[in-house]
């Protein structure tokens, strides 16, 4: 049976930018093992499947390593390739079963509004570790589920570490989150970077379920509920946030179809 799959550049308004991510509707449930092999042979951060159902779409993630619980970027792909593909009409809202409950894509003009879980995060005291695997002294480790949080003290000092990846995989989480104020008069509130070589990727471009973890930390911190963020990775990718001190977040970046192509052997 012929099975598209669609690579879609996320958190960007411009191809070969973002966050990428390979998207593939289903016409029936796979099983986790082919699903896995496929994201294993695309080798991206993350590869959405996607099964209609009668009230939205089942959606589940993976890595090249293995399937995580949620994906911002790829969400987004997904709700970008329903659109676009003609799966849903442009005004219609994309609706996501997933392991981490409903998730709801909204169109907003050119920008595609995703409501997520918000993801707090506690202090705690990070082993010795944590900075030599950074490169960096930090001012201080949060954690939260996806991993610890770290601040650092400038833009400088998130855009140019240099972190050890084998060290990162020997810490107590899947991922950690660098995070600091944006340059004083940049459009940015603030800036971060995610890397989680633990689950087969070194250095996420963009991260959406990371900025679940950074509205709440900058929302406390810079007393707004509004934010223009950007990753700083290699690729880069621009994220709109609102938080007004509830259990969701609001997610908002644009999306470019790159490529389209058919899988062989399913």
């Amino acid at each position: 049976m012929r099975q598209i799959i669609t690579q879609v550049d996320a958190f960007t308004n411009k191809p070969f930018a973002g966050n990428p991510a390979a998207v593939c509707v289903l016409p029936a449930p796979k099983d986790t093992g082919w699903m896995q092999q496929v994201a294993q042979e695309m080798n991206l951060s993350e590869t959405a499947f996607l099964v209609k159902q009668e009230d939205g779409f089942n959606l589940r993630w993976f890595t090249p390593a293995v399937e995580v619980p949620l994906c911002g970027h790829a969400t987004l792909a997904s709700a970008h390739v329903l659109w676009s593909e003609g799966h849903l009409s442009k005004d219609e809202a994309a609706r996501f079963h997933t392991k981490s409950g409903l998730l709801i894509a909204k169109r907003q003009n050119e920008w595609i509004e995703l409501d997520f879980p918000v993801n707090h995060s506690q202090a705690t005291n990070a082993p010795a570790e944590v900075s030599t695997a950074l490169g960096v002294n930090y001012q201080a480790v949060y954690q939260n589920s996806l991993g610890y949080l770290v601040e650092v003290e400038s833009e400088d000092v998130v855009r140019q570490m240099q972190p050890n990846f084998q060290l990162l995989k020997t810490l107590p989480v899947h991922g950690v989150i660098v995070t600091s104020k944006a340059y004083p008069g940049s459009e940015y509130d603030f800036v971060s970077r995610f890397f989680a070589p633990a689950i087969g990727v070194d250095e996420d471009p963009v991260t959406g379920s990371a900025h679940c973890c950074l509205a709440t930390f900058w929302r406390d911190r810079l007393n707004k509920n509004t934010f223009l963020a950007y990753q700083a990775s290699s690729r880069g990718g621009v994220v709109k946030l609102y938080y007004d001190g509830g259990d969701r977040v609001l997610l908002s970046g644009q999306a470019v179809t790159i490529l389209q192509g058919e899988l062989t052997s399913c």
